[in-house]
């Protein structure tokens, strides 16, 4: 199995970036062909915000509330899955977890534990 472990996280003013990282150990990212990025924010039920389809990344799928924010990327060499996140928002804030399905079409098998996002106005 793989596990994930996120990274990157922290306080950001409005306007601001941060790219977020997710390394990937036990197995290699190609044997799941979807990784993606979720998010909660206090209060609030777990929310999809992008995600890599196929087993080389080749697709990506945005929420519409961070279409042309956020862009998810992966790199092979470093097994890390990334997301750019720009012209941050006060509704960005969230605790953003990464996860990985075997398959396009199902559920994801494993989930990391988490990176805390501020954005601050």
């Amino acid at each position: 199995q793989v596990q994930l472990e996120e990274s990157g996280g922290g306080l950001v003013q409005v306007g601001g970036s941060l790219r977020l990282s997710c390394a990937a150990s036990g197995r290699t990212l190609s044997n799941y062909d979807k990784m993606a990025w979720f998010r909660q924010a206090p209060g609030k039920e777990r929310e999809f915000v992008a995600s890599l389809l196929g087993s080389e990344g080749s697709r990506s799928v945005y929420s519409d509330s961070v279409k042309g924010r956020f862009s998810i990327s992966r790199d092979k060499s470093k097994n890390t899955v990334y997301l750019q996140m720009d012209s941050l928002k006060p509704e960005d804030t969230a605790v953003y977890v990464c996860a990985a399905a075997r398959r396009i079409g199902g559920n994801y098998d494993y989930w990391g534990q988490g990176t805390q996002v501020t954005v601050s106005s």
